[in-house]
């Protein structure tokens, strides 16, 4: 199934416009008709449909968040399939992801970094009191509102403690530039990997760039588990480091204790209070010594990483976190062996990153082990022990480059063309389109035109989020940059000033020239008014009720008053503001009814009406 606007799912839930494009699905902005409320929808992407190891993911992700209460947790409203598909419905959080928050500011405030830590850590504190780790701490994950409240998203990876895992044994799930030293090497995750996910986090927003980086997923992992972390600005003060690096401690026994201690931790600094930050993370105080600090690598054996590809091909060039299968025993140590040797090694770690050199640096990917690793270490004053490892990365570049050139090659084509690469070289050099003013000879003798398929224009990802809550102008000016036309309109909205955006329809994947509607803000509605309506003295109080109800008008009683000579008690006599005033259409309108007769002579045996209802009285 794939979502588009207007649709509705279950019978209930009407996609309005696209959000977003995750890894494995999208998320639409859309409408509950029962409720009437405004929900967001995340839905399976089409490729992925009858994929029963997605499904299984989706069906994790709504039990694991059904478990979670918390204000700093996204909640999960329902659960469904349908036609092979499977959808989430979740709260509609305002604002935007702190990967979008961090790609235009670059760097945060120690107490802008220290407040998302500590909100992050209670949210995830919950979810560690259920036994659900996360296992997947992004920028990408946490979702930043307008007051700067954070919100934890997609639990689609986190496993319970007592759960059978999703991926496969000698599998590890995560993102390679936030993922737990312990989480590379195999071992179970747990609440401190959270933490060291965070503090990956952290690091990133008070330096503008993430504590390790590398050529690819593969070195980056190694990096998690074997390099000590770059030292953090000397002009960042010394507790924000001191727990910073704490938290990014290789031994989980070094790291904050659980999420609350770390929470506590992060608050007290932002106050002052030291000794209460000290008290409840004993471990900034290693790396507050003179002697710096702790940064050994992680002193259990770890099982040997294999270079791997992703089963999805192409479509996995996205940051979509994904299950890898692991390759023999001896790819895996082969892989290892190359990335432990010295620099003057012929196999130098190089080599093993050119093995897996489609996988994209962004990539949410699995890193396998093998659950048969022999711990004994080979000795090193050998050289024999690396020698089958060597060439068994030798052999698989090698398949690797051949397969390559077959592909190339179109050999397993079944109308092969020789003059293929001739042509796609000489349209690349000419004008991308099929109209060149100048067509080259060549182009016409050597191969056939191109096909419309080959001079389609590229379509535009039109992503909601990078122009929402912009002036028009500006967007007006983004988009036509682009290619599109503009149609403006204005829209009442209480809450966005105007001339801000507050809508874009169609998004997602449009073709150049395509005509989007920007809706802006014109500023709230005026409210409607309506004239206090006019009613005779001496009638009824229920006919004056009903008189203000029918003009729209709430009522209330005051105090009784004198009324007309004769007039009788208790009927009207006049009302605030007077009948003709314009007010506002609900505003309350108060009515005097005339007070009862009181006789004015004790010994007369009748009173005169109009002792009491003379207005003079």
């Amino acid at each position: 199934m794939r979502p588009t606007s207007g649709i509705t799912l279950g019978g209930r839930f009407q996609l309005t416009s696209r959000i977003a494009i995750g890894g494995m699905g999208e998320v639409w902005k859309a409408k509950d008709q029962i409720l009437g409320r405004i929900v967001a929808i995340k839905v399976l992407k089409e490729e992925y449909t009858g994929d029963p190891g997605f499904l299984q993911r989706f069906r994790a992700e709504a039990r694991h968040t059904a478990l979670l209460n918390h204000v700093g947790i996204a909640n999960v409203f329902d659960y469904g399939e349908e036609a092979g598909s499977a959808y989430l419905v979740m709260e509609l959080v305002p604002g935007h992801p702190l990967s979008g928050i961090l790609e235009r500011e670059q760097v945060l405030s120690p107490d802008m970094t220290l407040s998302i830590i500590a909100q992050t850590a209670r949210a995830l504190a919950v979810a560690h009191a259920q036994g659900l780790v996360h296992r997947d701490i992004k920028p990408g994950n946490l979702l930043i509102t307008p007051d700067n409240r954070v919100k934890v998203t997609d639990f689609g990876i986190a496993r319970l403690a007592d759960q059978v895992p999703l991926t496969q044994t000698g599998q590890v799930m995560g993102t390679a530039q936030y993922l737990a030293p312990e989480q590379a090497t195999g071992q179970t995750a747990t609440g401190s990997s959270d933490i060291y996910s965070l503090g990956v986090i952290g690091y990133e927003c008070l330096t503008g760039h993430r504590p390790f980086s590398g050529e690819s997923q593969i070195a980056i992992a190694l990096a998690q588990v074997n390099d000590a972390p770059p030292p953090l600005p000397e002009t960042l003060p010394t507790p924000v480091r001191a727990l910073l690096m704490s938290m990014l401690a290789k031994d989980p026994k070094n790291r904050p204790a659980n999420a609350i201690k770390l929470a506590e931790a992060a608050d007290a600094i932002r106050n002052g209070d030291i000794a209460t930050a000290h008290a409840a993370v004993p471990g900034m105080l290693l790396f507050e010594s003179t002697t710096g600090p702790i940064t050994a690598p992680v002193d259990t054996a770890t099982a040997p990483t294999g270079v791997v590809t992703s089963p999805y091909g192409k479509e996995q060039s996205s940051t979509a976190t994904s299950a890898l299968p692991v390759l023999g025993a001896g790819a895996a140590g082969a892989a290892v062996g190359a990335a432990a040797a010295s620099s003057d090694n012929p196999l130098s770690r190089a080599n093993a990153l050119e093995a897996e050199r489609q996988l994209n640096d962004e990539e949410e990917v699995v890193y396998t082990d093998d659950e048969n690793f022999d711990d004994v270490e080979p000795e090193r004053k050998k050289r024999s022990p690396w020698t089958w490892p060597m060439v068994a990365l030798i052999l698989l570049v090698l398949f690797a480059l051949v397969g390559f050139l077959i592909t190339q090659s179109g050999f397993f084509s079944p109308t092969p063309s020789p003059s293929q690469s001739t042509t796609a070289s000489a349209s690349r050099s000419a004008s991308p389109t099929s109209t060149s003013a100048t067509p080259t000879p060549t182009q016409t003798s050597e191969a056939p035109s191109p096909t419309p398929t080959q001079s389609t224009p590229q379509t535009i990802n039109l992503i909601p989020a990078e122009y929402l809550g912009k002036p028009f102008d500006t967007v007006s000016a983004q988009l036509s940059a682009l290619g599109l036309q503009v149609r403006g309109e204005q829209v009442f909205d209480d809450q966005a000033a105007v001339g801000i955006v507050t809508d874009l329809n169609p998004t997602g994947a449009v073709q150049p020239g395509e005509i989007i509607t920007v809706q802006y803000s014109k500023g709230p509605e005026a409210p409607k008014t309506v004239a206090v309506p006019g009613i005779a003295p001496g009638a009824s109080e229920s006919a004056v009720r009903s008189t203000l109800e029918g003009a729209g008008l709430k009522w209330i009683p005051g105090d009784p008053v004198n009324g007309a000579v004769g007039q009788a008690p208790g009927t009207f006599v006049r009302s605030s503001p007077a009948a003709g005033t314009e007010v506002e259409e609900g505003s309350t309108v108060t009515y005097f009814l005339s007070k009862a007769v009181v006789p004015t002579n004790p010994g007369s045996s009748s009173a005169s009406p109009s002792g009491t209802g003379s207005p003079g009285n």
